[in-house]
Order: structure tokens, then C-alpha cells, then sequence
């Protein structure tokens, strides 16, 4: 395990909590301008609005590295994944879309 995915499931560890009725996703943002890709726990009570707690930056900007961490936290946790930033890319291995469809703020 390197060093960003035991980063990453440690802080993932730490803030998700088994409460019912509480919708947990993790979601992972391109940032192109510092070239950085970024994890959020997001969760969210019902009836409550959206919550999200920063988990780590990643420096190594290359998708391969990326898909790597990605099958390592799958491995992991069993929660949601969400791309945000990754319109119109592949992943490496299979060249499948990374995010089928553009969000509305993007």
C-alpha cells in the first residue's frame, strides 16, 4: 500500500460513521490548474443538506497513478464513487469513460 492510499483510507476510516439514514459517497475531483487530483468523503443526513470533508490531495498527476488509488479504495470500502472534473477522459487499462456525463456546475 503506498503512501497517498493508506493516507486516504485512514482519514476515509476516521470520519465514516455507521449511522442510519445517512448517505456517504466519496468523491474525487481533477483539479488541472495545480494539477492535483482530490478526495472528499461527502455524506449527507436526511432531510439535511450536503456535507464534505477533505481527505487528501494528490500530487502525482497521471491517470495510471490515479486508477492505482482507485482499485485500492474499491479493495477497501464498498462506498459510492463520484468523478468530478474527468469529462471527455479514459482510464488507462480499458479506455472506459472515467465520468459519463457533465454535472450541472461544471
Amino acid at each position: 500500500m503506498n503512501r497517498d492510499l493508506k493516507v486516504i483510507t485512514e482519514r476515509l476510516d476516521a470520519g465514516f460513521q455507521r449511522r442510519p439514514q445517512v448517505r456517504y459517497q466519496v468523491m474525487i475531483t481533477n483539479d488541472p490548474y495545480d494539477k492535483t487530483y482530490n478526495f472528499f468523503l461527502n455524506y449527507q443526513h436526511r432531510d439535511r443538506r450536503l456535507r464534505s470533508k477533505p481527505l487528501h490531495s494528490v500530487h502525482d498527476y497521471r491517470l495510471e497513478y490515479l486508477e492505482q488509488l482507485i482499485k485500492g479504495l474499491r479493495d477497501h470500502t464498498k462506498l459510492t464513487f463520484e468523478f468530478v472534473g474527468f469529462t471527455g477522459e479514459r482510464w488507462p487499462s480499458n479506455q472506459r469513460l472515467i465520468q459519463s456525463r457533465r454535472l450541472n456546475d461544471e
